[in-house]
């Protein structure tokens, strides 16, 4: 199960899709295990009815609603038959426990919500006989409502807010009630009592149409840049590195002209609001032209010094431009990824919730019945977080996988009509056969590196004030520390990945193979590789600064009336995402096509038996790459580099 069970010596020739076998299968047993564990946890709470509890709802003496149910054993008012009762009424709703995010109030089970506004007892009176729904607790029958000395403590608090005309999980929600705003306000107050936040959150709420338009904008730049990285492949880096600088050169241009308009136009007249509104604009104005000043004198002495090899990376481009135009539906890989994570998330959020109604029933502070787990069951959590986790790393790997396998199979077949019908379809088929185990092992690797990082990250959140300076310190280094370990680890995962493709060995074979040429070829990846990274991270900063810019413009003309820092903040945030998501699967056909490519040179070198896989422009690429280190005086890598041969097949 583990690296030293592993029989396969590392010390061979490579035979890249000549044979496919099963990977891993210890490590798949154990993951398959693992979910039937999850899906225990599942089954656990929907045998002790927990499912019902949350999607029915339940009365605060333990029924459960729309049902007939059982007696509870020291409990009073239990067992009562709730079958015409389907939904979950609150007697006083805007009774807010904002710590512990609850309701602290009496819950009943009737048949109807209230469809009207009920302003005293006989209105409820007369609300229970014309639609037989009691809105007061049980022991109270409808003609004790206006009598009974108890009413005003039995029933609900008044006025009765109309509910929504669909119950939400058939809870009646109100439609338009006061304590909605003052939850707001209090948890506001309970984050911070600070104006400046209020006025950020008012910036965010008066631009909510912009920020909508502008992350539409950050998709469409992105999905465009994709295109252009599809097809026209061989100019994207010059004319990604001229727009780059320009765009620099010019948002920088405008911040400061901008700067110096706020401050021309900058009046002590204005009210005290938008006085201090306008403060806040022209230094946020201020901070930002500084800090694009820096980032375009940073990145203009980087281009400086990368220009030579800047025409390096176009003949990479345009090979990895090839394998979208051979395997189109790789751009479509991230929403099938998304789609399955966000079905796994669902899932496991739905089965977090019924764990928080499973177990045992007990009468809080309140007299109201609530379910805990008691026993070792209660750690059952703890069993479903590490899910979350390995389960999404999976979900992850499985992604890196079939991108791999499908590359592998573009870069590996010579004669590209032989191709798959679908080399993505055939490369999910492959993973599905022969090397889930493998995905698996290299999903928990990452997952035994998360776990401590979370857990120190909790804890000194927790200590936070507390701590001393030395414990502060260890803390954050800890952290650093198995941040970086995890970067380093999913790199050579996704290359162990790419090796199991090729080989169809195990993960620890893979990853030590991997290693091995990765290492071997440390300056090509210095060279090659991080070019082509850096390009691609020019990319998202194009998409990012024209969407930034945009927002800018758009929000400059609400100077007035809002703080629009905020809005901008995350207008940036989302379009880097967006931008990451897309290019990230570029980024990852480049590592997959260096490490074929060093494979290929590795063990071929052009003769009768041993041609190259390789495409023509990446053999000019490598000629280029050995005549541009000569010319730099890097005389190992040239040495590094083999005499290419002329037969080789073309794409």
């Amino acid at each position: 199960m583990g690296c030293c069970g592993s029989t396969q010596s590392s010390k061979r020739d490579w035979r890249p899709l000549e044979e496919h076998s099963c990977t891993d299968i210890p490590w798949l047993l154990l993951f398959i295990l693992f979910c039937i564990g999850m899906g225990f946890i599942c089954g656990f709470s929907i045998y002790t009815g927990a499912a019902s509890r949350l999607i029915s709802g339940y009365d605060s003496y333990g029924n459960i609603c729309g049902q007939k149910n059982a007696k509870l054993e020291g409990f009073e008012n239990s067992g009562l038959d709730h079958t015409n009762r389907k939904y979950v009424f609150f007697l006083d709703p805007c009774n807010l426990d904002l710590i512990n995010r609850k309701i602290k109030s009496v819950a009943l089970c009737v048949s109807q919500c209230p469809h009207e506004e009920l302003k005293t007892l006989s209105d409820i009176q007369k609300f229970a006989e014309n639609n037989g729904s009691n809105l007061c607790d049980y022991a109270l029958s409808p003609s004790q409502y206006t009598s009974n000395a108890k009413a005003s403590s039995l029933c609900p608090k008044l006025p009765v807010p109309v509910s929504a005309p669909i119950p939400f999980f058939h809870r009646c929600t109100p439609v338009n009630i006061s304590c909605y705003a003052k939850f707001a306000e209090a948890l506001i107050t309970f984050v911070s009592d600070n104006s400046v936040l209020h006025r950020l959150i008012s910036g965010v709420m008066t631009s909510k149409e912009i920020i909508i338009g502008l992350c539409f904008l950050s998709l469409v730049l992105s999905m465009i840049l994709m295109v252009i990285i599809r097809y026209i492949s061989k100019v994207l880096v010059w004319i990604l590195t001229i727009l780059v600088v320009l765009g620099s050169l010019g948002g920088t241009g405008v911040l400061w002209w901008m700067y110096a308009e706020h401050r021309k136009s900058f009046s002590e007249d204005l009210p005290p609001d938008q006085l201090q509104v306008s403060k806040d604009n022209q230094q946020a104005l201020l901070i930002y032209a500084i800090a694009a000043t820096v980032f375009t004198v940073i990145l203009l002495l980087i281009m400086l010094v990368m220009r030579k090899r800047v025409g390096l990376t176009i003949a990479l481009f345009n090979v990895a431009g090839k394998v979208f135009i051979h395997l189109p539906l790789l751009v479509f890989q991230p929403f099938w990824t998304f789609f399955a994570l966000l079905l796994f998330w669902v899932y496991w959020v739905m089965v977090l919730l019924f764990l928080g109604t499973a177990g045992d029933p007990y009468t809080n502070e309140q007299k109201v019945v609530e379910f805990k787990i008691n026993g070792p069951l209660q750690y059952m959590w703890w069993y479903h977080v590490v899910g979350l986790i390995w389960i999404s790393e999976f979900i992850l790997a499985c992604q890196q996988m079939t991108i791999a396998g499908a590359v592998v199979t573009y870069y590996f077949t010579r004669n590209k009509k032989d191709l798959p019908f679908t080399p993505i379809l055939a490369s999910v088929n492959r993973l599905i056969l022969y090397h889930l185990g493998t995905v698996a092992k290299g999903a928990f690797i990452i997952t035994l590196v998360k776990i401590p990082r979370m857990i120190l990250m909790y804890i000194q959140s927790q200590l936070k004030g507390k701590e001393n300076a030395c414990a502060r310190c260890m803390l954050k280094s800890c952290i650093c520390c198995l941040w970086c370990l995890e970067k380093c680890l999913t790199y050579l995962n996704q290359n162990a990945y790419t090796a199991t493709a090729i080989n169809s060995t195990n993960f620890c074979t893979s990853a030590k193979d991997a290693l091995v040429i990765l290492v071997e070829n440390a300056l090509r990846v210095a060279t090659i590789n991080t070019v082509g990274d850096f390009v691609l991270f020019l990319g998202k900063i194009l998409i990012v600064s024209t969407t930034g810019l945009a927002g800018i413009m758009l929000l400059n003309y609400q100077r007035d009336y809002t703080v629009w820092v905020l809005p901008l903040i995350i207008v940036c945030l989302f379009a880097f995402l967006v931008a990451h998501c897309f290019l990230s699967i570029y980024e990852m056909v480049v590592d997959v096509l260096f490490l074929c490519f060093a494979v290929d040179t590795k063990y071929n070198d052009g003769s009768p038996g041993k041609e190259f896989y390789m495409d023509k422009v990446l053999m000019e690429f490598v000629e280029n790459s050995r005549k541009a280190m000569k010319e730099t005086g890097s005389g190992a890598e040239s040495r590094e580099l083999k005499p290419m041969a002329s037969g080789t097949s073309s794409a």
